[in-house]
């Protein structure tokens, strides 16, 4: 490096987990959350609907929220008919702003990604600096673990692109079983400690660690579980900054 010359800066490795979005709320408080971490005019923010089969209902719901209502370049990557070259693949991912990933099944999900090379595209992009987000299956990703329903009944699914250290668990405020289901499974070791989200919040992770956490509902919360060594799990619920 020559004398008198920066260094070019390291990009934030960012992660923001979302519980709700525009699949579910109509206030887009937590969309609009989202974007607010992107420092640009006019983000390109890509959507990721294979959690759902590339559902068209899905997409078309996607696209009605952010081409509209935002300052934003949105684009959809579907996989069950891919279009894109592997090439034209990469090229398109990588150019994002913001990779934001649909609801669904998370196995599933995975899967599919692992055989059109997305996980590697996506780990590329995160250590680029896009901005990588998603709701339940979208969430569930980006850790080392999760909590899911991919199998039907509520189970553990040891398998994630581990760029989150610990696990995830979504919905844990909504869906029957998920709160005790979760802290048993954490107490057992089973999967690592880590963060259950209350539908109506969000959590940003900034190079893998905890760094805001919003709440677009007077009593949502998202949750550090852990075990307590002695069989059981501790559950803290973090303070939460409400969204306007």
């Amino acid at each position: 490096m020559r004398a008198g010359t920066n260094p070019t800066p390291t990009p934030r490795r960012r992660v923001a987990l979302l519980g709700g979005g525009f699949s579910s709320d109509d206030d887009g408080l937590l969309d609009d959350w989202m974007l607010s971490h992107v420092r640009t005019d006019w983000p390109r923010v890509c959507f990721l609907p294979t959690a759902s089969g590339d559902a068209p209902e899905y997409v078309e719901r996607f696209l009605d929220a952010f081409r509209p209502r935002r300052h934003c370049m949105p684009s959809v990557l579907p996989l069950f008919q891919r279009e894109l070259d592997n090439e034209a693949l990469r090229t398109h991912l990588l150019s994002q702003d913001v990779v934001y990933v649909g609801g669904g099944n998370t196995a599933n999900m995975l899967a599919v990604w692992r055989v059109h090379g997305v996980d590697r595209l996506l780990r590329e992009a995160y250590d680029r600096g896009t901005l990588l987000c998603g709701i339940s299956a979208g969430a569930n990703c980006w850790a080392e673990g999760s909590h899911t329903d991919s199998f039907g009944p509520l189970t553990f699914l040891r398998d994630g692109l581990g760029l989150l250290p610990g696990s995830v668990c979504p919905h844990y405020d909504s869906e029957p079983g998920r709160s005790p289901s979760y802290r048993s499974t954490v107490a057992a070791g089973s999967l690592p400690a880590g963060w259950a989200l209350d539908d109506g919040t969000g959590a940003l992770f900034t190079d893998g660690r905890l760094t805001e956490t919003v709440t677009r509902l007077p009593h949502a919360r998202v949750h550090r579980v852990e075990p307590d060594g002695r069989g059981g799990a501790d559950e803290q619920a973090l303070e939460c900054r409400p969204l306007p």
